[in-house]
């Protein structure tokens, strides 16, 4: 089980801190009163599931022996237009950089995270229509 707190900071801004001990900051923008000091909730949901599938991609990869020197997350997500505004559709690339990435590798790594492993993305989908892509990216 995760436990974290949220505390006011000032405005609409606040600090949240999990069971770790690591905090984050949130804000909203200037449209609806906050001060645009940091992420939005939101935004943090979008980075919340690429690092949790990002981690998993790159210790797959790892585990086959995979030349991974580099992976980027691009995630797009569609909201829906009245309250409370949630995500309906998410689109997620994966961009790798390594030396002789097998594809087919990359393909079950990315299959297996979003499939099995990444908590974040299998809450998400219970709401939204996620759809993927990747690239690799040659690097000698």
């Amino acid at each position: 089980m995760g436990k974290a707190r949220v505390t006011l900071i000032n405005n609409l801004q606040f600090v949240g801190t999990a069971d770790s001990g690591h905090a984050v900051v949130m804000d909203a923008p200037g449209s609806v009163g906050g001060t645009n000091a940091a992420s939005t909730p939101m935004e943090l949901v979008l980075m919340a599931f690429g690092g949790c599938s990002g981690m998993d991609v790159v210790s797959i990869l790892k585990k086959k022996k995979q030349d991974v020197r580099n992976l980027e997350i691009n995630l797009d997500g569609k909201k829906a237009d009245n309250h409370p505004h949630m995500f309906t559709e998410m689109h997620i690339e994966y961009v790798l950089t390594g030396k002789d990435l097998s594809e087919e590798a990359v393909k079950r790594s990315i299959q297996l995270s979003l499939e099995k492993y990444c908590s974040v993305g299998a809450t998400l989908s219970k709401a939204a229509k996620i759809t993927h892509s990747y690239r690799i990216v040659k690097q000698d």
